[in-house]
């Protein structure tokens, strides 16, 4: 079991949305400080220890780690959870929206990690938490970048685990791949009866719990444990009419706004 009481917590993108109600509900549980990674400044009278820069940058994340070394706040927990999106056909989205998601979604999880991960692995013990998505297993139109980020960190999270588990490092590692929440980061997109919206301050205490109990997995809603199963049993024509036509989930996207900033 991992607590946080009286831990460092690390969230990268924590100023707003998921990330800013887990620092809440963390500090909530005592932990000794929360750290914030966001491109945002710091709001007045706000109660982290709050690290102004772009995660996808590795100078400076570099600059970062060192002020927490030298402030003795190298954290126990790491929760990577910044992430971007941009919605709509691949041929009719620039390269400069494809470059902003692969940056942030994908660098801005592996330079943390590449600066922080042997901090933790000196001390003996810590946790990683990554927060993919549902996309990391479902192909949908309207968001192949995106898909293809959330695939890759997915992907990075799984070997990450078995290769710090062979290195008897005693770090522990959660990938949580959640469907839409409803922070507005996916405003516009249709959802079902099966795949609803979640609700943010619940899908931040199930991901907390999945963090408590050291779960390899945090998935949510119940279906997105199905996806797995369904696809490999499944002839992709079959999965792609369940799926995608009789849950609607290949035009989730059609309608997609995203935040208003």
């Amino acid at each position: 079991m991992s607590s946080f009481h009286a831990k460092n917590v690390l969230i990268t993108g924590g100023a707003s949305g998921i990330g800013k109600l887990m620092a809440d509900q963390i500090l909530a549980k005592g932990a000794k400080n929360v750290i914030i990674w966001d491109l945002s400044p710091a709001p007045e009278n706000h109660p982290f220890f709050w690290q102004q820069l772009d995660v996808s940058n590795q100078e400076q994340v570099a600059s970062a780690v060192e002020k927490l070394k030298q402030t003795d706040l190298i954290p126990d927990i790491l929760i990577l959870n910044a992430g971007v999106v941009s919605g709509g056909f691949f041929v009719d989205q620039t390269v400069e929206q494809s470059r902003k998601m692969l940056d942030v979604n994908i660098y801005g999880v592996i330079f943390p990690a590449h600066y922080l991960l042997p901090l933790l692995i000196a001390r003996g013990q810590g946790h990683v938490v990554i927060i993919a998505s549902a996309a990391s297993m479902l192909s949908n139109p309207r968001m192949a970048v995106y898909a293809a980020t959330k695939w890759a960190v997915y992907g990075w999270s799984e070997s990450l685990r078995l290769e710090l588990k062979l290195q008897k490092t005693n770090i522990q590692v959660t990938t949580v791949t959640p469907s839409f929440i409803d922070t507005g980061m996916f405003s516009g997109a249709k959802v079902n009866p099966l795949l609803p919206n979640l609700k943010p301050e619940k899908a931040a205490r199930k991901i907390i719990r999945g963090i408590e109990r050291n779960n390899r997995f945090v998935r949510m809603p119940a279906l997105v444990y199905l996806l797995p199963v369904l696809k490999g049993l499944l002839p992709a024509s079959w999965f792609d009419v369940l799926i995608g036509k009789g849950m609607g989930v290949y035009n989730s996207m059609t309608h997609f706004k995203g935040r208003a900033n």
